[in-house]
């Protein structure tokens, strides 16, 4: 697939201190690209870079195999983690304002608000000012600011930051619908349950420098410690042969047995499968792969003491 978005090699520093080393990365058109770190790692300084609102001290950024210049930034649609909606205007006259300064017509631009206001079932808060909105409500109005003049590419920065769980689920299809209607998407959040639902691939920088990038599939295939999981009915104590397979942990519930079995190189899943049901009637049997969440700490963890 097109590469939408590329950036080599990008540094920059503030006042001695490295806010990015040489970070590289490449999103794909029409996918969702997760941009994941700890505070402080350089995720908000790089999409920074990305809108040209901070200048990079060395590298480069491609949009479309090109350089960005500043013209491209009208077509990019940028929500910061710090929201940018002045708190004494109406929602419906600023809304309109900031659809204008993306290049959109007065028409076009009450059009596109009317089917967006209406989806989001906030028609009512037209004549409201900002300030009397609730952090949620003033969510969902930039959400809409950001999408309404259809970028190609969209940059979310903790989209869901301020929303109860219903509105979270409302934005993620939101976001999965642009995705399906042709736009690239870059998503930086904490929340790595999210990451595990809407990602393509993901990047980690850790203290300025990226530490592991792919996709979400291949990274966990890259983690995995050859751990499976069966649940099975046997009045009888399995009996596995010790290499190859080791019982890590066993749980009884309404009936059923549940183990943990780790295998190690000199076997596969299917000898370890064959050999239970010889033994015992199974359930369920699943490779435990490792989550985001489990490979960000450890990779975290890893990065800060190695420097």
């Amino acid at each position: 697939m097109a590469i939408a978005l590329q950036t080599v090699d990008v540094s920059k520093t503030f006042t001695n201190v490295k806010a990015l080393d040489k970070v590289s990365i490449e999103v794909e058109e029409q996918s969702i690209f997760g941009l994941l770190g700890p505070n402080g790692a350089g995720k908000t300084t790089l999409i920074r870079i990305i809108n040209m609102i901070t200048a990079m001290d060395e590298g480069q950024v491609l949009l479309n195999g090109q350089p960005v210049k500043q013209d491209d930034i009208r077509h990019i649609g940028y929500l910061p983690e710090e929201r940018g909606l002045y708190k004494k205007m109406k929602v419906g006259e600023q809304a309109v304002y900031l659809a204008r300064l993306k290049g959109l017509s007065k028409q076009d631009a009450m059009k596109r608000l009317k089917f967006w206001f209406e989806k989001f079932g906030i028609t009512s808060w037209w004549n409201k000012k900002v300030e009397e909105l609730s952090k949620g409500m003033q969510q969902k109005v930039q959400f809409v600011v950001t999408v309404l003049h259809n970028p190609k590419l969209l940059i979310f920065d903790e989209p869901f930051s301020g929303f109860d769980p219903i509105n979270v689920n409302l934005l993620k299809e939101e976001i999965l619908n642009l995705r399906d209607k042709g736009s690239t998407i870059i998503f930086s959040t904490h929340n790595m349950a999210s990451v595990e639902e809407l990602c393509d691939h993901i990047a980690l920088i850790n203290n300025s420098k990226l530490i592991l990038s792919g996709e979400i599939h291949d990274i966990k295939q890259q983690f995995k410690s050859n751990i499976f999981e069966v649940v099975y009915r046997s009045p009888k104590e399995l009996l596995l042969n010790t290499p190859p397979f080791e019982v890590i942990d066993k749980q009884s519930k309404n009936g059923e047995q549940l183990a943990k079995i780790r295998i190690n190189e000199t076997s596969n899943a299917n000898e370890l499968l064959k050999n239970i049901l010889t033994q015992a009637e199974v359930v369920s049997f699943r490779e435990i792969l490792p989550s985001v969440n489990d490979i960000f700490i450890q990779e975290v963890e890893k990065s800060s003491n190695n420097r």
